[in-house]
């Protein structure tokens, strides 16, 4: 609908524009997230094609220039002769054809109410926060350095010092005198307090982990393991890791500093990080409402409306969490969607493969505490006999799952 119905969080008119991180996660082969992501890029998709053209260096996660990502994206659609973009709000479903109701993190309100029209069930929310952005130039790096945690690049070899972050390190004083701040800082309010709202755990603003102890965010998000402060030449006490946000590292991300704050607060506690005295802040963090449907209780694994099997459902909107998920769920309704419309039966993914592990949360999960997953190896099916070695056991549950979709790629593709 955009850019004739903008939303809180989004800036632009593109496609695929990103509005919280830029990270796509782990490329660290035989973890979940990249168990994903291999099993989409053998389906060839192109989201993932698009984003090892747009990346950026982030240690061991494919990290996009969010620019270049969403522009190159909306070429490609619009240039696609087989898709008509439509610029408009669609608030009304018929029965003719197969739909996807991919709409992202953030549905309208008019198309909200007709999707709980069409399922008979309400609404659900959850609330995502947004990490600010700054410009490089005013880093003061005499004081950040480069590193990754535990020494490793973008290729996962050794840094030899240098990585893919500048790292902003604190003493026990500064981190004390920075957690007075941001606990005491002042917060925006929920968007409407009857949703009875609930952070997402993966994306928990700063102020609420703080909430959970004085530690807690030196063992989260400002954990300084494997940095080493060439000014002390120790390890500090704790970091806030700065990631490239694009091709030109023109700006910086502040790593998992999502939050709520005013943006005066932001500016003022912000600068309290060392580094960071001086600040030019592009865009502040924020929170915005997320919507999502009760998955278990209305879809199939293949992601169709169990009532309306012509309505299939993905992204954000599905409950799920994260960029990959959100384009291996668009990737399958888009297959099944095509088979629909073909009068071909529409086939889920097995259930060993990362992709039918993600339908089977979304399908499966008990709809009475549901909530948004991202990938992980809880998901899918346990092992007969596994291996005492987690990596081992990782591993073995990797070739599984690509072992079993190229099983299902030769019988049913």
């Amino acid at each position: 609908m955009r850019p004739q119905r903008q939303t809180p969080a989004h800036k632009t008119d593109a496609l695929a524009e990103l509005v919280c991180s830029n990270s796509l996660k782990t490329e660290q082969e035989n973890a979940a997230p990249w168990l994903l992501k291999e099993e989409l890029r053998r389906l060839d998709s192109l989201l993932l094609s698009v984003a090892a053209r747009t990346r950026v260096p982030a240690g061991h996660a494919l990290t996009v220039d969010r620019e270049l990502f969403s522009r190159e994206v909306t070429r490609l659609v619009e240039a696609e002769p087989a898709i008509e973009v439509r610029r408009e709000e669609v608030t009304e479903f018929t029965s003719d054809g197969a739909w996807i109701i991919a709409t992202g993190p953030l549905t309208s309100d008019a198309l909200a109410a007709e999707i709980a029209r069409i399922t008979g069930s309400e609404r659900l929310f959850f609330y995502d926060s947004i990490s600010p952005i700054v410009d490089a130039e005013s880093v003061d790096q005499a004081i950040a350095f480069r590193g990754s945690r535990y020494g490793k690049s973008m290729d996962g070899e050794a840094a030899d010092g240098q990585g893919d972050y500048l790292n902003c390190p604190f003493d026990k004083e500064q981190y004390e005198a920075f957690l007075d701040a941001l606990l005491a800082a002042s917060s925006v309010p929920a968007h409407i307090e009857q949703d009875n709202a609930r952070y997402f755990e993966a994306c928990l603003p700063i102020e609420e982990i703080a909430r959970r102890g004085r530690d807690t965010l030196r063992f989260g998000p400002m954990k300084p393991v494997g940095l080493i402060d060439p000014r002390t030449g120790r390890r500090a006490y704790a970091v806030v890791q700065l990631r490239q946000e694009n091709a030109r590292a023109g700006s910086y991300n502040l790593v998992g500093f999502q939050n709520h704050m005013r943006f005066g607060e932001q500016a003022r506690v912000l600068r309290m990080i060392p580094g960071l005295e001086h600040a030019e802040f592009l865009r502040y963090g924020q929170v915005h409402r997320n919507t999502y449907i009760n998955g278990p209780a209305l879809l199939a694994p293949t992601l169709q409306l169990r009532t309306s099997p012509n309505i299939f459902f993905a992204g954000q909107i599905s409950g799920v969490e994260g960029y990959v998920e959100s384009i291996a769920t668009g990737l399958i309704a888009g297959l099944g969607a095509t088979a629909f419309a073909g009068g071909d039966p529409v086939r889920a993914f097995p259930r060993a493969t990362a992709l039918g592990s993600l339908c089977g949360y979304v399908s499966g999960a008990d709809p009475k505490n549901y909530q948004p997953a991202n990938i992980t190896f809880d998901l899918l099916p346990k092992l007969e006999q596994p291996p005492r070695d987690r990596r081992l056991r990782q591993s073995e549950v990797c070739r599984r799952a690509l072992a079993a979709l190229e099983e299902h790629l030769c019988t049913h593709v």
